[in-house]
């Protein structure tokens, strides 16, 4: 059974071939242990590196941010998940994934971290990445953390 949500889908960015908020809406589901109110913003470089800056103090431009608010009221977990469009348009391009895989993938990182997953330590990253690769063959999507062709599409 999944958990009850409320999902904003917020797109800001110029990029072409964003998700849709039904593919968004799916991933998010499927990720969700608890019951939520979640917004997701899709955003383009500049906006990404302002928050990196302003919320982390780090000048580089992520692929994803999450900003987890705890139980906003009894039960219901509160948050925010930020997708860099060109970020994630570039890495699934140097990583030969559809570009649609890949956004599946970073939702589904931001929303796990929502709830209080973390890649800090080996041990915390090895359980996170896990339940990202469970959560993705839903879908149909390879595991992310296997190895990935290089531009000559060889398998690193």
């Amino acid at each position: 059974m999944n958990p009850e949500f409320s999902l904003s889908v917020q797109f800001a960015s110029e990029t072409d071939n964003l998700p849709s908020r039904a593919q968004v809406r799916r991933w998010v589901a499927a990720a969700l242990e608890h019951a939520a109110e979640i917004t997701v913003r899709i955003v383009d470089a500049e906006e990404a590196q302002a928050l990196n800056q302003d919320y982390r103090h780090k000048g580089y431009v992520p692929n994803v941010l999450t900003f987890e608010y705890g139980e906003i009221s009894p039960g219901i977990l509160g948050g925010d998940v930020v997708i860099c469009a060109p970020v994630v348009e570039r890495e699934a391009r140097e990583q030969g994934k559809p570009l649609k895989d890949h956004y599946a993938h970073m939702t589904v990182h931001g929303v796990l971290h929502l709830q209080g997953y973390d890649h800090i330590d080996p041990a915390d990253a090895d359980i996170m990445e896990s339940r990202e690769a469970v959560i993705l063959r839903r879908f149909r999507i390879p595991n992310p953390y296997l190895s990935f062709p290089d531009e000559n599409g060889v398998r690193q």
